[in-house]
């Protein structure tokens, strides 16, 4: 929904709110629910309501929890029925300064501010390791907005008596702490408030009239950075670029006006608000954004424009170019198809409005209407594609991966025989139960994988935790190499141990290895130790959506048998674990 999407008008929202849910509800399918508690230190009826749409409108259906005014911290240490009954699978914790249990004061000493600081500190961690010890909840804490006011003046920031320097330490304990925990995030109001204007965000009547530590046109803001959070470590983050060039990525039309006349670099302001943006793209790819280009152009001058000497992107930068003639849309479609992703995992930048609403027409995909260049890192930026709550292994070396699936591709070209094809790729297979280093990514495949997915259920990372701890459940996690490089983890399989039976509650596969056999040597390996366990049963479970299609025989193929299912598609599978024989014939499986 376009009134949802940045940079979306905050008025409209608080007023139309009550249309904009009905027509959210009215659509979209594959929702996640979740629970979601609000703790406020101040007034949060206007933040759940806003919240909710925007988590809707990322297909994530929210159920809120919302303790009485600003009893966060009571309602935690003192075991509300409610809240415990409610058992959250999100904990926000909205608070401000306007919470601190006693103000920094000229009068302290150095030893009084320290311990002060410390104590406040502690009151919010016992709060958290509470939090994680009872729900096992993902917790998201505002850290705090500068003073609306400075008692010392400039001196406030470096004074130890200083309400700004008091605010900036208690910050840095809390982001020491995030460090720590990778299930707890912090919701940046600090950079929020400056960004929004201090002054605003802080106007004292919301505070003495409501009771709000923001002013309410600031609600949409906080609400949709929050969202932003959830839905990246839900993985309803995008996963591509794809970037027109001319007036985009440079000034000017490289055919028309030549690629000595374009404008890029550091001669002009214009040149240089062109550079700072390729820089900025650049950067997209080393926090595992893909990279692509699709142009209107001649593929000669598209190069020679992404290879201008004063440029800060090249060719080399890409996953793929297309420049041609084609319509955008079917560029980008194709190279969706390629990489195995589904076009709604792209993010178009087109400086042309026309193009921008053929393409999100056509494919679904979000084309954020950047208008000048001056305008384009902010645009993109405040839209929180790609907001990292989590920074894998996988993730840095993203590009890498897919650049690697392009030369296999080529190899694929030169047999006639799929099995040889495979068989040249040389493939070996580590697969084993979840070590800790990989929970991390575990978790994001857990949210991330949509299409070989066949129940698509979601784990948050302490449910991911509390499947490792446990003696219930048979875990598999694969990771895949070839003589071309490191898929990295690209499978994952949980069954849970039931009367001698195991029930698989998730299987999933990264598309990027589709066709490859992974899934016949995840299913030897799982029928092996499933067999050393006694158990005399697999039962397989398949739920369909409307993008995991592509599995709905899987279990069929794998030679279960379909023991029952109904109207919605919904289907249950049984394999007597003593009569199966091994399936995968192409890759050499290493298991720990």
């Amino acid at each position: 929904m376009t009134e949802l999407e940045y940079p979306f008008d905050s008025g409209l929202i608080l007023k139309k709110r009550k249309r904009l849910k009905r027509e959210l509800l009215a659509t979209g399918d594959n929702r996640i629910k979740k629970k979601i508690a609000v703790l406020g230190g101040s007034t949060t009826s206007d933040i759940t309501s806003i919240l909710e749409l925007f988590l809707l409108n990322v297909g994530i259906e929210p159920e809120f929890y919302e303790c009485e005014y600003a009893q966060f911290w009571q309602d935690v240490m003192f075991e509300n029925e409610k809240l415990y009954e409610f058992s959250p699978d999100i904990v926000y914790i909205h608070t401000s300064i306007r919470n601190f249990t006693e103000r920094v004061s000229v009068k302290m000493s150095e030893s009084e501010v320290s311990l002060l600081l410390e104590s406040e500190y502690k009151r919010f961690e016992e709060m958290w390791e509470k939090l994680k010890a009872d729900f096992g909840a993902v917790i998201i804490q505002n850290n705090f907005e500068q003073p609306y006011y400075r008692l010392l003046g400039n001196k406030d920031a470096s004074d130890i008596h200083g309400l700004t320097n008091f605010v900036t330490r208690l910050n840095l304990k809390f982001y020491e702490y995030a460090e720590c925990n990778q299930s707890f995030f912090i919701n940046d109001i600090n950079y929020l408030s400056a960004d929004f204007g201090l002054s605003k965000w802080s106007e004292p009547k919301w505070w003495y009239m409501y009771k709000y530590s923001l002013c309410l046109d600031a609600v949409p803001t906080l609400c949709y950075n929050i969202a932003n959070i959830i839905k990246s470590f839900l993985g309803r983050n995008k996963k591509a670029l794809a970037l027109d060039l001319d007036n985009t990525l440079w000034g000017g039309v490289v055919g028309d006006d030549g690629v000595d006349k374009i404008v890029i670099g550091q001669e002009t302001a214009e040149a240089e608000a062109y550079y700072e943006f390729q820089e900025y793209i650049k950067a997209q790819k080393d926090i595992g954004v893909l990279l692509t280009a699709a142009s209107k152009n001649d593929e000669e001058n598209a190069l020679a424009g992404l290879n201008h000497s004063d440029a800060a992107l090249s060719a080399d930068d890409f996953i793929s170019i297309k420049a041609n003639w084609e319509p955008k849309d079917v560029n980008i479609r194709n190279t969706a198809d390629e990489l195995g992703l589904l076009p709604e995992s792209f993010v178009f930048v087109d400086d042309n409005p026309a193009e921008r609403m053929i393409v999100s027409s056509q494919l679904g995909v979000q084309a954020p209407p950047i208008e000048s260049v001056d305008s384009y890192i902010k645009t993109l930026d405040r839209s929180g594609f790609f907001e990292v709550t989590s920074l894998s292994d996988d993730d840095l070396k993203r590009s890498e991966m897919y650049e690697a699936n392009a030369k296999r591709n080529i190899q694929r070209a030169k047999f006639q025989s799929y099995n040889d094809y495979l068989s040249s790729l040389e493939m070996t297979a580590e697969i084993a139960d979840f070590k800790p280093i990989d929970l991390q990514r575990i978790t994001q495949l857990t949210n991330k994988s949509n299409q070989f997915n066949l129940t698509t259920k979601r784990f948050t990372q302490p449910e991911i935790e509390a499947v490792f701890e446990s003696n219930d459940y048979i875990r598999l996690c694969g990771r895949l190499r070839d003589k071309f490089g490191d898929n990295g983890i690209v499978s994952v399989v949980i069954g849970k141990i039931n009367n001698g039976a195991l029930d698989i509650i998730l299987w999933l596969m990264s598309c990027r290895v589709l066709k490859r056999d992974m899934e016949y040597a995840m299913l030897d390996t799982l029928v092996k130790k499933a067999y050393d366990m006694g158990i005399k049963k697999i039962i397989g479970y398949y739920y369909p959506t409307v993008k995991n299609k592509m599995v709905a025989t899987l279990y069929k193929d794998f030679g279960f048998d379909k023991i029952s299912g109904d109207d919605s598609g919904n289907t249950v599978w049984s394999l007597e674990v003593s009569s199966y024989q091994p399936k995968n014939k192409v890759i050499d499986v290493k298991e720990k």
